[in-house]
């Protein structure tokens, strides 16, 4: 019989790994990793720029963390599949904080449909979020750094989905296959800048909107698949991605590092 699964470990606190650093997150409202790596970046020492489609949940994020981390803190609306507003994303982050140094691309859109049911426009949908997001906003970003001299970093939100089948998930797959592909491919492009792109995969993190959208049957199934046997906590996601931020990963760049205990 399987023992019961250990809880996961306390947060651990913060060692300045991103000081003075300026970074704008994408999709960091709510309760999930973006908001966990928002607060990591704080943490980290790093001013931040966070956005979203949520606007009410938004100005909600931005008062909380306004008043955890004054002055170090800005918002601003942004659907990454409008380029107006990725564009305003990377200039509020200019203005606000004379520069850009990180960009995290957490903005990701999921569902579940049989392919023999599926829609074109849920196709579209998923892939223009999820992928073609993540190009826009990396475009953007890596722009900027171009123009402030090269050096910066874009992290990439992909999952253990892009190398792994589920069914009901062609579409939020494929996008997620493309995430890591695209990060591969930026990196080339964007190393002779001094600019790196990495990507992390997580397999499943726990937090209440997904228990919404997801029965707990399945949630419990997923789970029992892990090594560790419980979920990661949004936290230890967003530990990765500050990692991949810092100065500790110098020279990673155009890797997809697994955040799951999950094995085949």
């Amino acid at each position: 019989m399987r023992p019961e699964a250990p809880p996961p470990p306390g947060r651990p606190a913060g060692r300045n790994l991103l000081a003075d650093k300026v970074v704008a997150v994408t999709a960091a409202a709510g309760t999930g990793i973006g908001a966990a790596v928002v607060e990591r970046c704080l943490d980290e020492g790093g001013f931040v720029v966070i956005s979203d489609q949520h606007v009410r949940r938004l100005a909600e994020s931005h008062e909380r963390l306004s008043a955890g981390y004054p002055g170090r803190v800005r918002s601003v609306p942004c659907d990454v599949t409008d380029e107006r507003a990725v564009r305003a994303l990377v200039a509020t982050a200019v203005r606000e904080f004379g520069r850009l140094d990180i960009m995290i691309n957490n903005a990701g859109l999921g569902g579940t449909r049989p392919v023999v049911e599926m829609t074109d426009d849920e196709w579209s949908r998923v892939l223009d979020v999820t992928l073609t997001g993540a190009f826009r906003c990396t475009r953007a970003a890596v722009r900027q750094m171009l123009a402030q001299g090269g050096g910066g970093v874009v992290v990439n939100n992909a999952s253990v989905l892009g190398w792994r089948a589920q069914a009901g998930q062609a579409h939020y797959a494929a996008a997620k296959a493309g995430v890591m592909a695209f990060t591969r491919c930026a990196a080339l492009d964007a190393a002779p800048y001094g600019i790196r792109v990495n990507a992390v995969a997580p397999s499943l993190a726990m937090h209440p909107f997904l228990s919404r959208v997801t029965s707990s049957d399945l949630l419990a199934e997923l789970a029992g698949r892990e090594a560790f046997g419980r979920a990661a906590q949004p936290w230890e996601v967003a530990a990765v991605m500050v990692f991949l931020a810092s100065d500790y990963a110098s020279y990673l760049t155009g890797e997809v590092v697994s955040v799951s205990s999950q094995h085949p």
